[in-house]
């Protein structure tokens, strides 16, 4: 498989300082200070090392690991930046610059809006969670909800594949916008990274597209895409054998038109047509005709939530911006790492919920990261993250302005809520009161605090702390290399 996590084997005597030394031309094969020396007459010697770096678990800073992708990403993980502390940065940074000198109208007015949007009240912090929550479950809605019922109840192979194609369709054809969006900051970067002689009749095509794009018509911008755009970056690697930036975005623009292809409404609908065979229940949701199904896909809360997800669009311009050095070098720097930990908790292996809240409450900045998990399973390990059916599970990281670092885990299941708080000294100095303040917080909402623990943080809690089972059994994918 493609090495995209970058494990792999140091070369030796070639490591870019000392790319110029060479190599003895006398290596015996009983000197020990070379490992592994390939003799043809007999069965090498084992040595100190192993292909299985750190094969103990052991996630030591700087290490590589050689067994297993996972492993390696749980140390990635473990070296994540902290999002508090780089929003704080990013958001400081921000309000600095809109008042230097120099700084352009409307940029300053784009930032002077997002900052504005962090002034939340209690109901505002409920509708931007419920939102946030909500536009980061693609597959929600009444039909997606039934195909997961199915899904679960039915073990044959080949429903499950054809329900997974289904889906993987579903996810091109609701992220069209985005994919098309795409398609044409790729075309336009392309542009500037390719000689004149190619970029003129590059820019033409895409203009084209553009054009195409805004009116919708897939077919002909395909074809576009597939018979003129493709070959021509294709001819154009073959005659100047770049290497550079332009391969890179070329292969990234693949990679869209693939997705814009499979997205397409046609095969969306002929993928769920084709579910109908593999039992009663899914030949009954067959019934519906096209237009009802369409509706069904694209009336959801998801879609919903999406379009009315303000902060997100802004905060990705700003990034966008910021990347591009427009705000400073603090600014960008800050972004980097908050992009990053998006990304890094974003990917394959993290089946949670995650998100970001930076907000200003009465007064005080508040920098927040959260991770749930609707469906948790049975776990041992920490006492608020003892799984069960039906629990769904959440832990918040909190930077408090004038009070601190906070940390809450929670698990609830129907009306019983399990609550842990840590944080500073002086909070775990009132733990009683506090304890006691959460608990009538429930109550007024309907919630029974079952277990509720204030205390000092020792130390910040992991993720696989709250959530011990999310890199073991079913919820795994251990990837050898």
């Amino acid at each position: 498989m493609a090495n995209l996590m970058g494990v792999t084997n140091p070369v030796p005597n070639y490591d870019g300082a000392n790319n110029n030394r060479v190599a003895s031309a006398t290596v015996k094969p009983t000197d020990t200070t070379v490992q592994n020396i390939p003799d043809a007459t007999q069965v090498g010697r084992s040595d100190a090392r192993t292909e299985a770096n750190g094969a103990k678990n052991t996630l030591q800073p700087g290490v590589h690991r050689y067994d297993s992708n996972l492993q390696f990403y749980l140390q990635v993980l473990r070296e994540a930046p902290d999002v508090q502390e780089e929003m704080a940065r990013a958001i400081n940074g921000l309000r600095g610059q809109i008042s230097a000198p120099g700084l352009s109208e409307g940029i300053a007015q784009e930032m002077a809006g997002f900052l504005q949007m962090l002034h939340l009240d209690a109901d505002g912090f409920r509708k931007f969670f419920l939102r946030q929550m909500e536009a980061g479950n693609r597959f929600s809605g009444p039909l997606l909800s039934l195909l997961r019922q199915e899904y679960q109840k039915m073990s044959g192979e080949n429903v499950h594949r054809a329900i997974l194609l289904f889906l993987k369709r579903y996810s091109d054809f609701s992220s069209s916008e985005h994919i098309a969006n795409n398609l044409s900051m790729l075309l336009k970067q392309l542009c500037e990274h390719m000689p004149k002689s190619w970029a003129g009749r590059l820019v033409e095509m895409s203009a084209q597209l553009e054009n195409g794009l805004k009116a919708g018509s897939r077919e002909e911008n395909l074809k576009l895409l597939q018979s003129k755009i493709m070959p021509y970056l294709a001819a154009y690697v073959e005659r100047t054998h770049d290497m550079g930036t332009a391969r890179k975005l070329i292969s990234l623009l693949m990679l869209n038109v693939t997705r814009y292809e499979n997205g397409d409404e046609k095969g969306l609908l002929m993928a769920f047509r084709q579910l109908s065979g593999y039992n009663d229940f899914l030949s009954g949701l067959n019934k519906l005709d096209d237009a009802a199904l369409l509706k069904l896909l694209k009336d959801n809360s998801f879609t919903q939530a999406v379009s009315e997800d303000v902060f997100a669009r802004r905060f990705a311009q700003l990034s966008a911006k910021a990347l591009r050095g427009e705000f400073g070098s603090q600014a960008k720097e800050a972004f980097q790492e908050i992009l990053r930990a998006i990304l890094l908790n974003e990917s394959v292996y993290m089946p949670l919920r995650h998100g970001i809240i930076p907000m200003e409450w009465e007064n005080k900045m508040v920098y927040a990261e959260y991770w749930v998990d609707p469906d948790a399973e049975k776990s041992q390990g920490h006492n608020s993250a003892k799984g069960g059916s039906g629990k769904a599970q959440f832990l918040f990281k909190m930077d408090v302005q004038d009070l601190g670092f906070l940390e809450l885990a929670i698990a609830s299941q129907e009306e019983q809520v399990d609550l842990e708080v840590y944080g500073p000294a002086k909070l775990a100095e009132h733990q009683a009161l506090v304890a006691e303040d959460l608990r009538n917080i429930l109550e007024d909402h309907g919630l029974k605090g079952k277990n509720i623990r204030v205390a000092k943080a020792e130390k910040p809690l992991a993720i696989t702390d709250v959530f011990p089972g999310l890199f073991e059994g079913k919820r795994s994918v251990n990837v050898k290399i």
